[in-house]
């Protein structure tokens, strides 16, 4: 499998990456209730058999036991496998060591010395200023603890100045953890993904499906209905499927031409951008098995020409 490197030097991944959110959480996906650990279990292990071999948690996913999960998966397999997880800037860390010992509890969750890849999961930062931040991470760069350094839901200039910081250490800065998708495009009438090329920043798409709605399962005549916070989302109700309808509509007759479903055009639409790896949540085998069907086969430019003008209305 092709893989993409991370940042200017960071380490070479899979160009799809499986997101471990639901691992462990109940507040907003009700895990426990419909699957377990043996489905996670099976979802991590499928995941392997697909050549997906990178994985992206938070010491906040499940308190902590989204990263136990994978710690005990990763035990049971010799396959070299690559972690990426997130550091929060909590109110009470205010100093360099609160961010080593933050890792330190995050790699023995994990089982792991050593992470591909460690990001910073919002830039409200609250005490902590991005200074003692950054230069934090560096230290753990240096210390070979992580291999990379990433941040999440930055803008522009917020990513500029980490950049700044980490280079004046020598370290770049690998990854913008950002929302997007084909009706997620913010980051690109915003600056941010303008601004993660020239830098030599790779984007990393979360809610690469916009929570379900590029599946094509929620439409204005289908009986399916979104459960958990999708419930009081505007985008699920009739008015916000009817915008979204020439999208899927488009996503279909692509899919049918290719035989790949909506999602996984919508996945390879992501991946054809350039230097972008979205992170695909999922419970089950099953939703391993769909995500890795966006790979191994490529849109053509004109392909995705219609797609970026039919998505417009979403920058």
């Amino acid at each position: 499998m092709e893989t993409v490197t991370l940042g200017q030097n960071g380490p070479a991944v899979t160009p799809l990456c499986i997101g471990t959110w639901a691992w462990g959480d109940k507040l907003f996906w009700n895990y426990g209730d419909d699957y377990g650990q043996e489905e996670l279990q099976e979802a991590f292990t499928a995941a392997l058999e697909a050549g997906i071999t990178f994985f992206d948690t938070a010491e906040i996913y499940g308190m902590g036991k989204s990263e136990k999960f994978l710690g005990q998966f990763l035990q049971k397999t010799q396959q070299p496998v690559q972690i990426a997880t997130k550091f929060g800037p909590l109110p009470w860390r205010f100093t360099g060591q609160s961010v080593s010992d933050a890792l330190t509890e995050s790699l023995k969750r994990l089982q792991l010395e050593r992470i591909a890849l460690y990001q910073v999961h919002w830039p409200f930062a609250f005490l902590l200023s991005q200074e003692t931040l950054m230069n934090a991470l560096a230290d753990e760069v240096k210390r070979g603890r992580i291999a990379a350094v990433g941040v999440s839901n930055y803008s522009a200039e917020q990513m500029r100045d980490a950049h700044q910081i980490l280079a004046a250490r020598g370290v770049p800065l690998a990854v913008n953890q950002v929302r997007y998708s084909l009706i997620t495009r913010q980051i690109e009438s915003k600056g941010i993904m303008a601004t993660a090329r020239e830098l030599g920043v790779t984007i990393f798409a979360y809610s690469p499906l916009a929570q379900g709605l590029l599946t094509g399962k929620y439409t204005i005549d289908s009986a399916e209905t979104p459960s958990g916070a999708r419930k009081i989302d505007p985008r699920f109700t009739k008015e916000g499927l009817q915008k979204i309808a020439p999208v899927i509509s488009l996503l279909r007759s692509l899919g049918k031409k290719y035989d790949r479903t909506p999602a996984q055009v919508a996945l390879n639409w992501l991946i054809a951008q350039g230097n972008v790896i979205p992170i695909a949540g999922v419970k089950t085998a099953q939703h391993v098995r769909q995500n890795a069907g966006a790979l191994g086969w490529r849109l053509s430019e004109d392909e995705i020409k219609q797609l970026e003008e039919v998505s417009r209305p979403w920058l």
